[in-house]
């Protein structure tokens, strides 16, 4: 499970080769390594998908602040590069990861907590550490 980066040269044809949106962007979505749970979707610059090339550690690009996110700087919530793989039209990433403790910034494991179902959309997962003890708001 341990990931090797290309190197410079290669990452660099390799992020030449994404199709970037017209802000700049890629969709970005977050998969547990070992049991395929999708933890969740996020967007990527191409400085972000080379600093996560580089080091193993997912860099998202936080369109609220407008700059770069690292997961897990703030929260602790680390996730560990294991592999990235880009659809087939190579405008948006799988990046297979290892995630430390929740991925949701709500304290849920994984973003994708919200089910529609016949009677409306139903909370199937609670929160498993409360958003304050990540953020230290409250």
């Amino acid at each position: 499970m341990s990931y090797t980066p290309p190197d410079p040269a290669t990452r660099s044809a390799m992020i030449d080769r994404v199709k970037f949106n017209a802000d700049g962007l890629i969709t970005a979505v977050a998969q547990q390594h070992d049991s395929g749970e999708v933890l969740m979707l996020a967007w990527m610059n191409a400085e972000a998908l080379d600093e996560t090339l580089r080091t193993g550690r997912v860099c998202y690009y936080s369109r609220s602040r407008g700059g770069l996110w690292r997961k897990g700087e703030t929260s602790g919530q680390v996730q560990k590069l294991v592999d990235a793989r880009l659809d087939c039209d190579r405008d948006a990433v799988l990046l297979v990861v290892d995630q430390t403790g929740v991925a949701c910034h709500t304290g849920r494991r994984s973003c994708f907590y919200n089910a529609l179902r016949p009677e409306g959309i139903v909370e199937i997962t609670q929160p498993e550490v409360a958003a304050e003890t990540l953020y230290g708001k409250g």
